[in-house]
């Protein structure tokens, strides 16, 4: 039996691009209706190079607004258990998803999501490892995500949901303004250091989240 051909960096990318046109039309034609969405914020597409997205996580579904924020294919961080069997399965693997452990301490997936970033493409990351499932605003954090961004010289794109994704009912995201280390560029990260800009992302998201959090009452309100 021959062994099958592996596929070089630059069919990849055609297949990824190809997949996610794919995607696009698939939820703006069937499942819009289904998984409707609403961007607050920033609302034009990030389109003009690398961009770091990061955003909770409350549910498998939580791509769909981080794929929303460019026209362009996102590499997804994904647990390794996802690769493992059925449909998430076969998905992750379309989806060329990057394949992290759990707390977040994966040489690999950083390398990978290196290289995808000094070609211009886009990597989403959901710092709090695993979907939040508790009372409390965020889970902790891991660290990976301000690291990342610093030794590639890449934006970070926030993107906060108050309410769990469902079938039905309005997706509501918010979508902030690029930022970056820039302090920190050229600099060897001391273990202190990436605890700082850990917590800079963590109180970046929660202003945003508290943010995003009254703005929605206020609407409510008025209705």
């Amino acid at each position: 039996m021959s062994k099958k051909k592996e596929k070089t960096e630059e069919e990849l990318l055609k297949d990824h691009k190809k997949w996610f046109k794919f995607l696009h039309v698939l939820v703006g034609v069937f499942l819009r209706p289904v998984f409707p969405l609403k961007k607050y914020g920033h609302t034009e597409p990030f389109n003009d190079g690398a961009y770091i997205i990061v955003g909770n996580h409350l549910s498998v579904l939580d791509v769909i607004p981080s794929a929303y924020a460019t026209d362009k294919p996102v590499y997804f961080m994904a647990k390794k258990e996802l690769f493992e069997k059925g449909i998430m399965k076969k998905f992750a693997e379309k989806s060329q998803a990057i394949p992290v452990n759990r707390d977040g301490n994966d040489v690999r997936a950083v390398m990978q999501s290196m290289k995808i970033l000094k070609r211009g493409g886009i990597v989403n990351i959901f710092p709090e490892g695993t979907r939040n499932k508790t009372d409390d605003i965020f889970l902790p954090f891991k660290s990976g995500a301000a690291a990342l961004s610093i030794k590639t010289k890449t934006p970070i794109i926030p993107i906060i949901q108050v309410k769990k994704i469902r079938p039905f009912h309005k997706i509501r995201a918010y979508y902030g303004e690029p930022f970056e280390f820039t302090e920190y560029y050229g600099k060897k990260l001391t273990q202190e250091d990436i605890e700082v800009c850990d917590e800079i992302l963590r109180q970046k998201l929660l202003d945003m989240y508290l943010e995003f959090k009254e703005m929605l009452q206020k609407k409510k309100k008025r209705k």
